[in-house]
């Protein structure tokens, strides 16, 4: 393996990572999680069983600080084993069951002695939300202290501290910085100032992209069916109850009658009931892409659904979800992790040049894809994570299938086609623009909207 393959397996690995919950209220739950471990690993280290017990006895308060877009999409979305939704109950989950260092799968250990936990310290007031004032998109503050009670007085009596924090920014899973009373035990630097000075994409090109999944040896590459497998049992799992709109589940049943039995209802269903589980609360991890779990399940199932469609071998469908994840991480390193551009715009266009991979398509196909997409759904906007969010999913389907089936006759949308330019690096970069920054008062209308309704 060269030291450039070994840079973008690296990418893949940092981007495309199982997520337990959407993202946003996951990351809430990261860093409380991390404040509590610093307040019960600070000092004497305490077993896991007594650290367990006194989570679910001690009186914390929960103090956050999070951005406007972290609110937006967090406010009407299932958090998993709870039926409930919002940034409160995955704050006090994170405190009472949390594991930080299972990063964006920090609730994997939730349970209904947790869970009930977690409802007694919602009852008793214990946690406080507020807008942050901070220019980074993706931002959580967590400042957790030690209330009254039997529990909390004992550790206070044996340890001395009484407040801890964690500060995330920019990755839903980058802590960088920590505190334990007024002493600063760790400031990292930020993601975007990482990213900044190391390249961000590491200089990807679609023409790099395209070459990779082709060329790539299959035993390097192979591990990204791991998506397959977790983001599969997912959308079974959607068709199989009754999760949020059961937008995937109606598809599926209501194939002769509305949609057909053919290749985009399939694609259709399956996508959009992994998206119905997740975003209803279902405690089975989806494959994220660049932070999502909804951007992770739209960048892979249509692939996924063709390869099942299809027969498709294991090693085909591997270099195929190679190229669908990285053009979405490509296209996503323009816009940030969060954005009032809705995901699954970017996602959806990865999983397209998948599926015109799996027809036999070439590289130029690939660029009409890309553009035929961009020129299609750039406007869907984000307005918070939600159940609601399926149905977007299943657009997004939808138009991967419609622009890889005109890339493979030929049709790409024109260079006099709006934002389309003739460069298919020029562009990705006007959607990025879009997303970024010609929509910055969108971002900002949308949670005004929200919060006031």
């Amino acid at each position: 393996m060269t030291k450039r393959e070994q840079e973008i397996i690296d990418l893949i690995n940092r981007e495309v990572k199982p997520a337990l919950g959407c993202t946003e209220p996951i990351a809430v739950a990261l860093a409380v999680a991390k404040a509590v471990e610093i307040l019960a690993d600070n000092g004497t280290a305490c077993s896991n069983a007594s650290c367990s017990l006194w989570r679910l006895t001690a009186n914390f308060q929960i103090d956050l600080e999070v951005s406007g877009n972290i609110l937006k999409n967090a406010m009407g979305v299932g958090i998993p084993g709870t039926g409930m939704i919002g940034l409160p109950i995955a704050a006090t989950l994170g405190a009472v069951c949390g594991h930080a260092d299972k990063g964006l799968e920090v609730l994997q250990g939730v349970n209904p002695d947790a869970v009930a936990r977690a409802r007694k310290l919602l009852a008793d007031k214990r946690i406080k939300v507020k807008i942050a004032d901070t220019e980074h998109l993706l931002y959580v503050k967590a400042t957790v202290r030690l209330g009254a009670g039997k529990a909390s007085a004992e550790y206070t009596t044996r340890k001395g501290g009484t407040e801890a924090s964690a500060v995330i920014e920019d990755d839903h899973d980058k802590i960088v910085r920590t505190t334990f009373e007024d002493k600063i035990l760790m400031n990292a630097e930020s993601a975007a100032a990482a990213k900044e000075s190391t390249g961000n994409n590491i200089g990807l090109t679609v023409k790099e992209i395209h070459e990779f999944a082709l060329t790539a040896d299959y035993q390097d590459i192979k591990f990204i069916l791991e998506d397959r497998t977790l983001n599969l049992a997912l959308a079974k799992e959607g068709l199989a109850g009754d999760y949020g709109l059961r937008v995937g589940k109606s598809i599926r049943e209501n194939q002769k009658e509305v949609f057909g039995d053919d290749f985009m209802s399939y694609a259709m269903g399956l996508t959009a009931a992994a998206s119905d589980a997740r975003m209803a609360g279902c405690t089975m991890p989806a494959m994220s892409n660049s932070g999502s779990g909804n951007q992770g399940i739209t960048v892979s199932m249509p692939v996924i659904a063709y390869a099942l469609r299809y027969n498709i071998d294991d090693e085909r469908l591997a270099r195929a979800l190679i190229l669908s994840n990285l053009v979405a991480i490509h296209i996503k390193s323009h816009l940030g992790k969060l954005s009032a551009l809705c995901g699954c715009v970017i996602a959806s266009t990865g999983s397209s040049c998948g599926i015109v991979y799996l027809q036999g398509g070439d590289y130029e196909q690939i660029c009409a894809a890309i553009k035929n997409m961009v020129g299609n759904i750039t406007g869907m906007v984000c307005d918070g994570a939600k159940v609601g969010c399926a149905m977007k999913v299943a657009s997004g389907v939808s138009s991967a299938v419609q622009s890889s089936v005109l890339a493979m006759r030929g049709i790409c949308a024109s260079e006099t086609d709006g934002i389309i330019d003739k460069d298919i690096e020029k562009t990705i970069r006007n959607l990025g623009l879009i997303g970024s920054r010609g929509m910055r008062e969108t971002d900002k209308m949308i949670l005004d909207i929200m919060i006031c309704k």
